[in-house]
């Protein structure tokens, strides 16, 4: 009976923190289909209105690391909870936001809940038996890429129905009720403080070159890569990186250990998570966006948003399959294998996109094959990070890895974003290419990401850092 009480707490523990995983993720992509609708009914400029978007992903990058350390420090349950409290006053800001600034403010709060899946990582670590611990948190990883999925599935038909607001007004419900579920049902993680706590200034150094970076990967397509603002931005965040590097080698406190960093198996995963995460983001952002293009200019099909999203419901159905027998492939096989079959899905899904968007059925096709392959790809990578780092280092080492994987997100957006766009001026090639171009480009990086999976190690070695 004491057994059955314990499976029974860990269900609800991984089902509390897969729900808080996937609906920080679902508000990520939800305001993606529909920011000209935000443009208009806010009253503000479509440069504005990419801030919805900019300023939630340069919140995350910051504060992801960040409060997985803390949580490393002060107990991963009350860091967990009191981050879902913080997310749910964000959204509800947002949900009643009557101008661009409220609404940026807003999204900026919401960045929080990027630290959501380092908590969930080191919880799982601390509360579930050995053989499960894996496969929990790959499951929890391929979630979050199901929440933000769903959420370019849902938009459509929510503002249709009830109006932008609710993309806001109904997750605010969510994440209180996982907060409160947080509170009564999840173990206290015990404090590990790894020989220090939050090296502040280093930290300091780590968002000062991450923001640099990521305004200048946001705003590289609309003000020209080699305009001297973007120009300045890339040479302030490669500058700040440095100066990041070395003062975090130096640090007494450093927020993230360098050496863990150096170890094979985290070097080589991170290598993997920003690649998968160029691909990642830009085909759910762009695929939507070919399907809505008028079929008047000889390739599209012009699908309103809730129809374009149906497109991304194939990839949410396989999606969870996977995540369903994520444990037993990763028992069954390696880690590394796999990530691999999973990059190697991916690539096979955005060739088809890249050169069979002319009917819809391929895409759908293409669509539930990518979802295979992301649901395998994220949760062998978080199942690897998860048992290679020592405890009181999940926190801020599974950050990193989900922060690398939002920095290749925003650098596949805006690459993509750029190939689009070159196509639509005179250049003389069809509009077309530059969505056979792009995407080719995208199954050009999962292959890359395949490659590299090549390199982490079979054994996932877990490096011995001393405090």
């Amino acid at each position: 009976m004491k057994a059955l009480r314990g499976a029974s707490r860990d269900r609800v523990t991984f089902t509390v923190l897969a729900v808080a995983a996937a609906a920080f993720a679902m508000l990520q992509s939800f305001v993606i289909p529909v920011l000209a609708t935000l443009q208009a009914d806010l009253h503000t400029t479509q440069s504005a209105a990419t801030w919805i978007l900019t300023g939630c992903l340069l919140s995350a990058a910051v504060l992801t690391p960040i409060v997985g350390r803390i949580g490393d420090l002060l107990g991963r349950k009350r860091v967990l909870v009191a981050t879902l409290v913080v997310l749910a006053a964000g959204t509800l800001l947002a949900a009643l936001a009557s101008d661009i600034q409220v609404m940026i403010i807003a999204r900026v709060v919401q960045g929080i809940g990027g630290g959501v899946l380092p908590l969930a990582f080191g919880i799982v670590r601390d509360e579930l038996p050995p053989g499960k611990i894996a496969g929990a948190a790959g499951a929890i990883a391929s979630l979050t890429a199901i929440g933000a999925a769903l959420g370019v599935v849902l938009t459509g038909p929510i503002v249709d129905t009830v109006g932008f607001r609710w993309l806001f007004g109904l997750p605010v419900v969510v994440i209180a009720l996982t907060a409160v579920a947080a509170a009564l049902f999840v173990p206290e993680s015990p404090p590990r403080s790894g020989g220090g706590g939050i090296g502040w200034v280093p930290a300091s150094f780590l968002s000062a070159w991450l923001i640099a970076l990521l305004l200048g990967v946001s705003f590289g397509p609309e003000r020209g890569w080699l305009s001297a603002p973007i120009v300045g931005l890339f040479a302030a965040a490669v500058a700040g990186g440095i100066a990041w590097v070395v003062v975090e080698s130096r640090a007494t406190r450093p927020l993230v250990d360098l050496r863990l960093m150096r170890a094979t198996i985290v070097w080589t995963t991170n290598l993997v998570a920003l690649l998968v995460g160029v691909g990642l983001f830009a085909t759910f952002g762009f695929l939507p966006q070919l399907v809505q293009t008028p079929s008047a200019l000889g390739y599209g099909f012009g699908a309103t948003v809730a129809q374009s999203g149906l497109l991304v419901l194939p990839s949410c159905v396989t999606q969870v399959a996977v995540g369903v027998l994520a444990s037993r492939l990763d028992r069954r096989f390696s880690g590394k294998a796999v990530v691999l079959a999973g990059c190697l899905a991916c690539t096979a899904s955005m060739v088809v996109v890249a050169f069979a968007h002319d009917r819809l059925w391929p895409l759908y096709i293409a669509s539930a094959v990518l979802g295979a392959g992301v649901g395998l790809s994220l949760s062998g990578l978080a199942g690897l990070i998860v048992s290679a780092v020592p405890p009181e280092q999940i926190g801020v080492a599974s950050g990193m890895n989900a922060n690398i994987r939002l920095i290749g997100g925003s650098i596949g957006a805006a690459l993509v974003a750029s190939i689009v766009a070159s196509s639509a001026g005179p250049t003389g090639f069809p509009a077309e290419w530059g969505y056979t171009a792009g995407f080719a480009v995208l199954a050009a990086t999962y292959l890359l990401a395949g490659v590299a999976a090549l390199l982490i190690p079979v054994a996932a070695e877990t490096p011995q850092v001393s405090g």
